[in-house]
């Protein structure tokens, strides 16, 4: 088996690229979502603290949804190793919600087990993306 060194860095650059797309997906998506509810004022307006374990629970849900399409996207668009691209995704996600756990954790601006339930789910949801995406195959 020959390495074709010529071909290491567009496999690079498409393995960033989705991993990237599904990190997009889902930060824009979860982000569009959180808007809307804002708008139909099922939320409270920007800024103020969402202390109310409902809409928190409801915010959790749609989150677990969009972060499994991301891991699928991201799996979808990975030149090779689909649940490789979902884990390196999920792992990305749980540093950034463990960071945003500790960044916000005596800010008041809700549940504690709301940021939590963030950065634990992150990588078992993404690593699913990438399962359902390599099972549609």
């Amino acid at each position: 088996m020959t390495l074709d060194v010529a071909s290491s860095p567009r496999r690079i650059g498409r393995s960033v690229l989705a991993v990237v797309a599904g990190f997009v997906t889902v930060v824009v998506l979860s982000t569009a979502t959180d808007a809307v509810l804002h708008a139909l004022k099922v939320y409270p307006p920007n800024g103020e603290p969402m202390h109310d374990p409902a809409l928190n629970a409801l915010a959790l849900s749609y989150r677990c949804v969009i972060t499994v399409l991301g891991g699928y996207v991201c799996a979808r668009l990975a030149p090779s190793g689909p649940l490789r691209h979902a884990f390196i995704l999920g792992v990305i996600g749980l540093a950034a919600g463990t960071l945003g756990v500790v960044a916000t954790w005596n800010m008041g601006l809700g549940p504690r087990w709301y940021p939590i339930a963030l950065a634990v789910t992150g990588l078992p949801l993404t690593w699913l993306g990438g399962y359902l995406y390599r099972g549609s195959k």
